[in-house]
């Protein structure tokens, strides 16, 4: 926990408690899926303070669900085994040696360092991957080139997903445990798939009906070509901000599948600055605008 909170004064404590009353009744019983990387991820301050807020999200009455990436800690594995990292249009070329890679590094250590910080903050959290009770059917991604779409890349064990079956994450849910989820799907001949992280948030956020749709990421949130932030997002003004390249990259799959999430039926899709400790609460209980506001319309 920061320090920051011991130094108010009863009565402004007692405010800003009193003030987040009226969205824990508006959001109590409500589902959010969080999508968890960047730095909320690697720094331990950061972790701590993420593992607090996810599990006081449940004690209020909310149902968190977490989707986690591990991008820096795949890259990070595949330079001990000597390989080097390829991307294209933001998505990571998968051959069979970088899967099993990606498989032991998700499933495995991400999955169960988050699983561990959540139930020592209080909660009880369950990892998943996307072959537990079913949960993300996948198959082989078809990326066409964005200039050309007559050019069709090859970028391996990469999925695209076919079908969620949530029973596995509401019966979690049921039972007072939090859901933290690889982005690990299978497909009809059980191979595995690396899945975008921020495609799983968005596809789970919409079949289990969410509330809302978090996505933590490095920067405020979505910035204009001047750095400055974009407080809400249009799908006219998305298609502008593709076209003139300020949007890009890794941020292209987290603003699809944030807009698919929007049009929906997901409430509110935010993407927030996990490098702010204490995000989650500051958006989901606080009665500032944080981030960026993706809209269906």
């Amino acid at each position: 926990m920061t320090t920051e909170p011991s130094k108010l004064a009863p009565r402004d404590k007692a405010q800003i408690l009193a003030q987040a009353l009226p969205y824990i009744r508006k959001y109590h019983g409500k589902t959010m899926v969080i999508k968890y990387g960047g730095n909320a991820m690697t720094e331990p301050a950061l972790q701590a303070a993420f593992a607090e807020d996810v599990v006081l999200l449940k004690l209020v009455g909310i149902n968190p669900v977490v989707v986690h990436g591990g991008g820096p800690q795949i890259e990070t594995a595949l330079k001990r085994l000597g390989k080097q990292g390829q991307f294209i249009q933001g998505m990571r070329v998968t051959d069979a040696e970088t899967m099993e890679v990606v498989e032991w590094v998700l499933g495995g250590e991400v999955q169960q360092d988050i699983v561990g910080l959540i139930n020592q903050a209080g909660g009880k959290a369950v990892g998943l991957t996307g072959r537990d009770g079913g949960l993300i059917r996948a198959r082989k991604l078809k990326m066409l080139d964005q200039k050309d779409p007559s050019v069709e890349h090859d970028v391996g064990q990469v999925g695209d997903i076919d079908q969620i079956d949530p029973a596995v994450v509401k019966a979690l849910q049921d039972d007072q445990f939090i859901p933290v989820v690889s982005p690990i799907g299978f497909g009809e001949r059980n191979e595995s798939y690396n899945i975008n992280a921020d495609v799983v948030a968005a596809k789970l956020a919409t079949v289990l009906q969410a509330e809302k749709l978090l996505m933590l990421t490095n920067i405020p949130g979505v910035l204009d070509k001047n750095g400055q932030l974009l407080p809400e997002l249009t799908p006219r003004r998305i298609d502008e901000l593709v076209q003139d390249g300020t949007i890009s990259g890794g941020m292209l799959p987290k603003i699809a599948g944030a807009l698919d999430s929007a049009k929906s039926g997901v409430n509110a899709v935010h993407i927030i600055d996990g490098r702010v400790p204490h995000a989650l609460l500051l958006e989901v209980l606080g009665d500032v605008p944080f981030g960026t506001m993706i809209k269906s319309h």
